[in-house]
């Protein structure tokens, strides 16, 4: 997976690259991050990139030609030309879903805007999907970028330590938000694990995962599952998980 971020600050992007899990990933050779500047295509002797709104108004837009050029000469560098995204608050909202078809692609251009946004004709002429990643306003679209390819990188084969462990992430599969989860130390100041947890029967675990799930998404998010929705019908949607294998932290026993 390529992701390519056009932006007028790419600096803001580059600690970003050097952790984590995204670290590991682009050493591996399994995401490409390119970071582009927007000011090496204005055409301007100031490379200037914005100016005032026609009709007036607050602010500066960033202007066509450079954008214009930048993804461009960006689509040509490599094969495919890959996914065009601009990252505006009037987008469709980024969710699971989407970021599931998001994974599908090869390769994604990231539009990141700053100041008032982008001249409209960007927008008409380069057709991006537009995404936003809520209802606020950021400063520009860089971090947005960078919630996004953390969100769509934990799908890549080989990214995660654990190829499953996204299957049961809030929103993934099942739809629901995830069951709360515990470590060590079982007991810690005052509060302790479920006993359930502890017994070491997979079936009675899976069970209260299920029930718990199915609780949390109700009084959190009722708007992810009927009321009607009952946890007979969770169970089924959740027989084809597999089980895990039973682990010391399984049984119950604090070796390490």
């Amino acid at each position: 997976m390529r992701f390519d971020v056009l932006t007028l600050f790419p600096e803001i992007l580059e600690g970003y690259l050097q952790q984590s899990i995204l670290k590991l990933a682009i050493q591996r050779d399994l995401v490409q991050v390119k970071l582009w500047n927007f000011r090496d295509w204005a055409t301007s002797k100031r490379k200037s990139v914005d100016d005032t709104p026609y009709g007036g108004g607050p602010g500066m837009l960033i202007m066509c030609p450079p954008v214009f050029g930048a993804v461009e000469a960006v689509q040509q560098d490599c094969e495919p030309q890959g996914q065009l995204i601009m990252l505006t608050p009037q987008g469709r909202k980024l969710d699971q879903k989407l970021v599931e078809q998001l994974a599908q692609h090869k390769r994604m251009l990231l539009l990141c805007g700053r100041y008032e946004g982008f001249d409209d004709r960007i927008r008409q002429g380069l057709q991006p999907l537009e995404v936003s990643v809520g209802d606020f306003i950021c400063n520009g679209g860089e971090v947005p970028a960078m919630l996004m390819i953390d969100a769509v990188i934990r799908l890549i084969p080989g990214v995660l330590g654990d190829e499953t462990s996204h299957k049961h992430d809030s929103f993934s599969e099942s739809g629901m938000l995830e069951y709360p989860q515990f470590t060590r130390p079982r007991e810690f100041r005052g509060m302790t694990v479920p006993e359930v947890l502890l017994n070491g029967n997979h079936l009675e675990i899976q069970r209260w995962q299920q029930q718990q799930s199915l609780q949390r998404t109700r009084e959190r998010r009722s708007d992810l599952v009927p009321l009607s929705y009952s946890e007979e019908e969770l169970n089924l949607k959740k027989q084809k998980r597999k089980r895990r294998p039973q682990t010391p932290r399984d049984t119950g026993t604090d070796e390490t």
